[in-house]
């Protein structure tokens, strides 16, 4: 053997140990962490005492720190079939090139997803500006916490290979409800991160269609429209905005049998001027605001896993 391959083969054989170690103590962080969380859940809960949640209280899983570890994971999929961690916030890096983003992994639902959007107490405002939308915004600390993860890295997500996209929806009567859309992808920013989606299932009806009718799939269907906030009206309606009149950022067409990131109302049914709730129209009607919502994607492949579809909360 020459020197040349001795070296490569000792180089190949540190690379290894390295990533054994990086192992080691990622899942050594997870199991001291989780045990110190479990004993102060009372605490954590205490600290969220205007949060009236009785169904689905749980402690979170805290992150490792970040820089202590190299991210491999491109998504939380990867992360799962790895090394079967909790749910929690960990970091993962949809772009190699680029930084590593601080996303909710929920393990718990088949596993493997990849959280983008979740609305839990209102505590999160959810009208803001074209910006905020395209950055990311909220709290990425608590299993409570509502964020909306940012169109850029939504795109990052979205954009290699065939998705499943899951949402989740609860009501205030703890009713679950979910809605699964394949080949679910959003476009770059030029082309204002346009909504594309493939074959709806589910039990929530398919509001981002607009549901059953004619009328209705040409007023509010939303395959193929791109992103609209305050500042930024990129919607059909052209005797306003619907993000203005909704209160959100959002996909409108003219404007919306679905809109989940629209007005907080700590009830469900609502009045108003505008149907400007936090809404599945298809479900619980558009004057029926919910109380709990996550959008979360995962590769469609893991389609044989997934349980009953009643989801993680």
């Amino acid at each position: 053997m020459s020197v040349l391959d001795s070296c490569e083969t000792e180089l190949e054989a540190l690379r290894k140990s390295i990533k054994k170690l990086e192992n080691n103590l990622l899942i050594g962080n997870w199991q001291i962490r989780y045990l110190q969380t479990h004993k102060y859940f009372h605490q954590t809960l205490s600290n969220n005492d205007d949060d009236t949640d009785t169904v689905d209280k749980k402690p979170s899983t805290p992150l490792p720190p970040a820089g202590s570890l190299i991210v491999h994971d491109k998504d939380c999929s990867e992360l799962f079939d790895r090394l079967k961690p909790p749910s929690g916030f960990y970091r993962i890096r949809p772009v190699p090139e680029q930084e590593p983003v601080l996303v909710y992994c929920d393990m718990d639902d088949g596993g493997g997803w990849t959280v983008f959007q979740r609305r839990r107490h209102g505590k999160v405002d959810f009208n803001r500006d074209w910006v905020d939308y395209r950055d990311g915004f909220g709290d990425f600390k608590l299993w409570n916490d509502e964020f909306w993860l940012g169109n850029e890295h939504i795109h990052s997500l979205l954009s290699k290979g065939k998705k499943l996209v899951k949402i989740d929806l609860l009501d205030w009567d703890g009713h679950r409800n979910y809605a699964f859309y394949e080949n679910f992808k959003i476009g770059d920013e030029s082309d204002k991160y346009r909504l594309q989606y493939g074959q709806y299932s589910g039990k929530a009806g398919d509001a981002l269609t607009g549901g059953g009718g004619m009328v209705e799939q040409w007023s509010a269907c939303v395959s193929g429209m791109q992103f609209s906030t305050r500042d930024q009206d990129n919607d059909r309606y052209h005797q306003g905005s619907c993000a203005q009149e909704n209160q959100g950022g959002w996909w409108f067409n003219r404007c919306h049998a679905a809109n989940l990131n629209g007005r907080f109302y700590r009830k469900g049914k609502y009045s108003g001027e505008f149907d400007n709730g936090v809404v599945w129209g298809t479900w619980r009607g558009l004057w029926y605001s919910l109380r709990h919502t996550t959008m979360k994607v995962r590769p469609l492949m893991f389609l044989d896993s997934v349980g009953s579809g009643d989801g993680a909360f």
